[in-house]
């Protein structure tokens, strides 16, 4: 496999060993080996790799969408993107149905929360400027993410006030869609830091 055929090959800057394949390459461990040695391509994890020549097309969330899944970006990223929290996280936070797992790549950290299932829900499909997919939690299911997965250390108002959650954002809100995502959790303690948010006092 020469590193052309790679570039030519493939319209997309992050690739797997699979998405080779379905193009008709094969590549064996010591190409690949070769090929990050030689600094033509950077390892995300095993099987998932970046063109290093096409490394300034990559965005976080298209990295999240491809590292492990099935997921979607919610909690403190998430939060920051709708403008609900106001500074910018250190790492990609994202919600999955499988085991929790956490990823350091060159791009930074991506950390995935495990939730049941039934609580998988929430998200919509995004691409970046350049077509490339990735999911991301609505900013109402985002927030409830976030408090649900908060409960052991949010216990009053004062911790509410401490997220410093933008009170101008929070108004805009589907407080109807937040209410009934609420109801879908079943948790009376969350239902009680609801009633602590800004827009609700």
């Amino acid at each position: 496999m020469k590193y052309t055929q790679l570039l030519e090959n493939l319209k997309n800057p992050i690739f797997s060993l699979h998405d080779l394949a379905m193009l008709g390459q094969k590549a064996n461990s010591s190409q690949i080996s070769s090929l990050a040695k030689r600094g033509d391509i950077i390892r995300l994890k095993n099987g998932l790799y970046v063109i290093a020549s096409r490394k300034a097309d990559v965005v976080p969330e298209h990295i999240a969408f491809r590292m492990y899944g099935p997921s979607y970006i919610s909690l403190e990223w998430a939060l920051y993107k709708h403008g609900l929290m106001p500074d910018i996280p250190y790492n990609v936070t994202s919600i999955t149905a499988k085991t929790t797992r956490d990823f350091k790549t060159p791009f930074g950290s991506f950390i995935y929360k495990s939730v049941k299932p039934d609580l998988f829900f929430g998200y919509m499909k995004y691409e970046d400027v350049s077509g490339q997919p990735y999911l991301l939690a609505q900013p109402e299911k985002a927030l409830l993410d976030y408090l649900y997965l908060s409960l052991s250390r949010l216990k009053n108002q004062a911790d509410i006030d401490g997220l410093r959650l933008n009170p101008f954002t929070m108004a805009e809100l589907d407080h109807k869609t937040l209410r009934a995502y609420a109801l879908i959790f079943n948790n009376p303690r969350l239902e009680s830091l609801i009633s602590c948010l800004p827009s609700n006092k």
